[in-house]
């Protein structure tokens, strides 16, 4: 399985997981989650691997679809990029205002929740 895949899933899956039924959720956090195979999950729920295959499928469609729609991972990146570039400038040019980095601290607990 490619890295920048699962990845992308597992990230996808953190914002949309509620939007998944329940067999979704599960069978997408076995794979991309826990590395199983899908000959492991078939066997754990008495499928084909065909039938999971095809679940987990059609779930990351669903999830694609979804960030497609509302683009929340999409930000929540944009958005953290931009407290990084603004830490490393705060960082570089303002070294000893402690007030100023009070704050930065706080906009990035706030982006990191």
């Amino acid at each position: 399985m490619e890295l920048a895949k699962t990845n992308r899933m597992n990230n996808l899956f953190a914002f949309y997981r509620g939007l998944l039924t329940n067999k979704q959720q599960e069978y997408l956090e076995l794979y991309y989650g826990d590395d199983y195979s899908l000959g492991e999950i078939a066997e754990d729920f008495g499928v084909s691997r065909q039938a999971v295959y095809d679940n987990i499928r059609r779930s990351a469609n669903a999830l694609e679809e979804y960030e497609a729609k509302l683009h929340l991972l999409a930000k929540f990146e944009a958005t953290n990029e931009a407290v990084d570039a603004l830490g490393k400038y705060v960082h570089d040019q303002y070294p000893d205002d402690s007030k100023l980095r009070h704050l930065l601290g706080s906009v990035q607990q706030q982006v990191a929740q």
